[in-house]
């Protein structure tokens, strides 16, 4: 671990803090001229169309969320459809007047998906006679086949993990968050990545299927499967983006997708296979998304952030077991196709205590809970909770510890706490705690940049991360993993709220240290990294919504 590096992560995360009085550096205008097409496109590579399947009764929502409760479906050209149409697909348009723009099943800051998703697959009946490497196009919802390679190869790359085994990649375009929103945007990246992770997580798990994270693997390494290194042959370089070049894709994450059953266990995949993708015959030219850009330091927090070949984190020694919540009559592929960040709350909407402990059960991370059996690394993130309208819960400020080791410490570092007591009617095993009643309504406007949605729906919330010991223990390249958890919570967050018949969104923009003073969190011990809230949606009327794909 560098020195220089880790100080690169904790300077740049200091940087970009908005506070009252300072915003983090970004654009003082949006140039609508140099604004990123949404879809990247490899000119060239064959494409194979995939299929789309209308939402059914079954699988059933809430069976989704524990591993091994829906029955495996064989890997075919239709599931590896669906998968993908559930996790990275467009789910609406939307249009007023004279413009139109795409909505997609994987929530994005600013709605511009900075996110591209991979798959890296051998032999898969009705869509590959061979192994091959492909982008996923979502406008399209199909592949674009960038290398096709030997059957050895991809045997040697993982032969010790279970029978229907394949990858899931996902990479991040800086520019397309930068260009929005500057210095803070390689924040909102990691956040969509966690999103995205969220999605494949809980969509492969409706097909009966498990996902992993493989956290061994460096960030070089993925480039040069993903087809994204210098080294590839038709590969664009992390520098491009300027004088004409396709933008630069960053490697994030490879994620193991296989039918349950055999747990996937052995996740470390051999160097030496993954060296030969360097000279596959990589196809397909990456087209440019802007006519300019404008440097927002993308590069080099990336670079500090980038990781290096080592072994994966591990669950704490003592996890807790999976909630077995009773399956509501809810299809799961409605609830996800239908979820959308909502625009402004009603102020007036409330929902049930038991709704309320509902949805925050749903965030609890545990082995064998969707989707957080996907991280590799025990929970970091825990929720300081703003109530504003629920049913028999005073209002005030409650604290969600998702990881019970944690609970000392945090007692000691939230010095502004009146008491640690636990609400009426929590479920026992539901580690939520009453720090203070009040109506903090003002509060949570005024932290989440002065922003009424925080403060008119029925909760708010801060994803509070423990920051500092893991950095320090794993290395820099953790930093981003922080707001991957925090994504994947938000996924869990937003489908919930759906599932409750109210509506959700994240918020990026929030008041860094204004949150930490309020909870009397004082140095880098914890901090706070991402804002949501949940409520009654207000719908905007002007807007017309269209199907996602022709024929819908």
């Amino acid at each position: 671990m560098s020195d220089n590096s880790i100080q690169a992560v904790f300077d740049y995360h200091q940087a970009t803090k908005h506070g009252y009085y300072r915003y983090a550096a970004g654009p003082g205008y949006l140039d609508w001229d140099s604004q990123p097409n949404p879809f990247r496109r490899y000119d060239g590579a064959r494409m194979i169309h995939l299929e789309k399947t209308p939402p059914t009764d079954e699988p059933r929502y809430d069976d989704a969320f524990v591993d091994g409760r829906i029955a495996p479906v064989p890997v075919s050209m239709r599931s590896i459809s669906q998968l993908l149409y559930d996790s990275l697909a467009i789910s609406a348009w939307k249009s007023v007047e004279e413009t139109r723009w795409a909505l997609r099943v994987n929530p994005s800051s600013g709605n511009l998906h900075p996110t591209e998703g991979y798959l890296i697959c051998g032999p898969i009946d009705g869509l590959a006679t061979g192994p091959m490497v492909c982008h996923y196009a979502p406008k399209e919802h199909a592949l674009e086949v960038r290398a096709e390679f030997d059957l050895r190869l991809w045997q040697q790359l993982c032969g010790r993990l279970p029978p229907g085994t394949f990858f899931m990649g996902l990479t991040s375009i800086h520019w397309r968050e930068a260009w929005k929103y500057g210095q803070r945007a390689y924040r909102y990246c990691q956040h969509d990545a966690g999103h995205a992770i969220g999605a494949i997580s809980i969509a492969a798990a409706g097909l009966g299927w498990q996902a992993r994270i493989l956290d061994d693997l460096g960030t070089d390494e993925l480039a040069l499967l993903m087809g994204i290194s210098g080294d590839c042959e038709a590969g664009h370089k992390r520098e491009a983006g300027r004088n004409g070049r396709a933008e630069a894709e960053e490697p994030d994450v490879l994620i193991a997708v296989a039918p349950s059953g055999r747990q996937i266990e052995e996740t470390e995949l051999p160097g030496d296979p993954i060296r030969i993708f360097a000279a596959l015959d990589w196809r397909g030219t990456p087209n440019q998304l802007s006519s300019s850009h404008v440097s927002w330091g993308m590069e080099e927090i990336a670079e500090a952030a980038r990781k290096g070949r080592s072994r994966r984190c591990e669950w704490s020694a003592d996890p807790v077991k999976p909630w077995l919540l009773d399956a509501r009559p809810l299809s799961l592929r409605r609830m996800i196709r239908q979820r959308r960040s909502a625009v402004a709350m009603d102020g007036e909407t409330s929902i049930s205590r038991e709704a309320f402990y509902h949805i925050l059960q749903k965030t609890v991370a545990a082995p064998g809970s969707v989707p957080f059996s996907t991280l590799s690394w025990k929970p970091h993130i825990h929720l300081a909770v703003f109530v504003h309208r629920v049913d028999d819960l005073p209002a005030g400020l409650y604290f969600l510890v998702r990881d019970g080791s944690q609970k000392t410490a945090l007692e000691a570092a939230l010095t502004k706490a009146d008491a640690w007591r636990p609400p009426p009617g929590c479920p026992e095993r539901l580690e939520l705690y009453c720090l203070a009643e009040a109506d903090l309504q003002g509060e949570a406007q005024q932290i989440s940049c002065t922003q009424e949605i925080a403060s008119a729906g029925c909760f708010s919330l801060g994803m509070i991360a423990q920051y500092r010991e893991p950095l320090e223990r794993h290395g820099p390249w953790f930093y981003p993993r922080l707001f991957w958890e925090a994504g994947v919570v938000g996924q869990v967050l937003y489908l919930e709220a759906e599932a409750a018949g109210i509506r959700s969104t994240g918020i990026g923009c929030y008041f860094d240290d204004a949150m930490h003073e309020l909870l009397g969190l004082e140095g880098c011990s914890y901090q706070d990294l991402y804002h949501f809230t949940i409520g009654g949606p207000i719908e905007d009327t002007r807007l017309t919504t269209l199907p996602a794909y022709a024929g819908e």
